[in-house]
């Protein structure tokens, strides 16, 4: 169903061609005096609590519409949707609106025309297969981090993303907000100011552990066998899948059928902005090596460079260099010497992309037709640093890694932990 406050895709992909070829990104001010012809359409897929947070802010984003939703527990899926209608009929003064249509099975969400682009906040071992599938029907997407289960499996997604130049925007949004505190730390790393960068601790917690939870009865609203989805079956059990929209971050990211563990929650976020920093969004390590028993520090990537990378230390991320050192979290950002941080860029040295809101970002690169600024490809390198520190410290042994093949060098075994068998029903490209 249309609801007419979208654009048509076609009309809508004409008219930013030809942005792309000659005109400048649209300021926010001008989007919005256009935004009520020029909407774009949005489609959720997975309403747990970080899902609803975007939901919230896209419905009060005037250059947007968010006509579906999709979610396999029936609470959460008419919380959704009641978010949307209330918002919408507050904001046009009615009283009253209805006009967002409820899916609990992505793929039928997917096939409708109208809707521009999606945003993916399913847990962890349901980003690819989605993912992969709009990208097919051209689609735009704004997914969760850590973007992908597998290296294999994020390869797979940048490379449909590709296939019909999607924009995709990875949903690490320490590049864009926080204050600019991991902004900051990366022009200042990138442009020399603590010198040459040898050592750097990214302090997030520990890898994935395989599900031991006993099964419990599923709720009536619930579709578990659908939730489980890829990964290998098993019972339900609350701790995976709550019911109805809770307000805690359940834990099934520590378990290895449905995440990366806190190593790759977190990580996702630290591990980014050390890529970043490092100038390694299209690359990685190329040795990854097992703790020492008394060494005191965690698992150990070396790269191509010399640099060496730490899983351990404070939380956030600690740069090391030759001329001082740089700490940058969330809530802080501080120096040796303190002085570094008064520094005034001159026009020739490096910048970030300039970007205070994630969202808008991505917006803007739709119109755009350009990348964001934690594009496909970056959020898969991100995550591939997570996936490989898991697989480390599950095989305790020293592996040697080919960035560029995305391959393990002279190991079989390793090299069967790029991907993971699915369930039939559940086949991607990555399988």
């Amino acid at each position: 169903m249309h609801h007419g406050l979208g654009i048509s895709r076609r009309r809508w992909l004409a008219r930013s061609a030809a942005l792309a070829i000659g005109g400048p990104i649209l300021a926010p001010q001008l989007l919005r005096a256009a935004a009520a012809n020029e909407r774009i359409t949005l489609g959720f897929i997975g309403i747990g609590i970080q899902s609803r947070g975007h939901l919230k802010k896209f419905v009060g984003t005037p250059d947007v519409q968010v006509v579906a939703v999709c979610d396999v527990e029936a609470t959460r899926l008419a919380n959704a949707k009641q978010i949307v209608e209330d918002g919408y009929a507050k904001q046009s003064g009615t009283g009253s609106y209805k006009g967002c249509d409820t899916y609990r099975d992505f793929r039928e969400l997917l096939a409708r025309d109208d809707i521009d682009a999606v945003v993916i906040g399913t847990p962890d071992h349901w980003h690819a297969i989605p993912a992969i599938a709009a990208a097919g029907r051209g689609k735009d997407i704004y997914c969760e981090k850590p973007l992908s289960l597998t290296i294999a499996e994020g390869r797979a997604m940048v490379t449909a993303a590709r296939a019909k130049n999607v924009v995709f925007q990875t949903g690490s949004q320490q590049r864009s907000e926080f204050g600019g505190k991991f902004r900051l730390a990366v022009e200042l790393i990138r442009n020399g100011h603590i010198g040459d960068v040898k050592v750097v601790r990214v302090g997030v917690g520990g890898p994935a552990k395989p599900c031991d939870l006993p099964t419990e009865e599923a709720p009536t609203g619930t579709d578990w066998n659908f939730w489980n989805g890829p990964s290998p079956e098993r019972g339900y059990n609350k701790i995976l899948c709550p019911e109805g929209p809770h307000t805690h971050f359940p834990q099934w990211r520590q378990y290895r059928e449905y995440a990366g563990g806190a190593l790759a929650d977190m990580g996702a976020h630290h591990f980014d902005i050390a890529q970043w920093a490092l100038d390694m969004d299209a690359s990685g390590p190329v040795l990854i090596e097992p703790p020492t028993d008394n060494a005191g520090t965690g698992l150990k990537f070396t790269y191509a460079n010399g640099i060496v990378m730490y899983h351990g230390g404070p939380s956030g991320c600690t740069f090391g260099g030759t001329k001082g050192t740089l700490y940058v979290d969330r809530k802080e950002i501080k120096t040796t010497p303190e002085g570094i941080l008064e520094h005034k860029f001159t026009p020739s040295e490096w910048r970030c992309e300039p970007s205070d809101n994630h969202h808008r970002n991505w917006l803007e690169a739709i119109r755009a037709r350009r990348k964001p600024i934690c594009d496909v490809e970056i959020g898969h390198r991100s995550a591939s640093i997570c996936e490989l520190g898991n697989i480390g410290y599950e095989l305790r042994r020293p592996l040697k890694w080919d960035p560029a093949a995305e391959r393990f060098l002279g190991d079989d075994d390793a090299n069967k932990l790029l991907r993971r068998p699915e369930r039939e029903a559940w086949k991607s490209k990555a399988s």
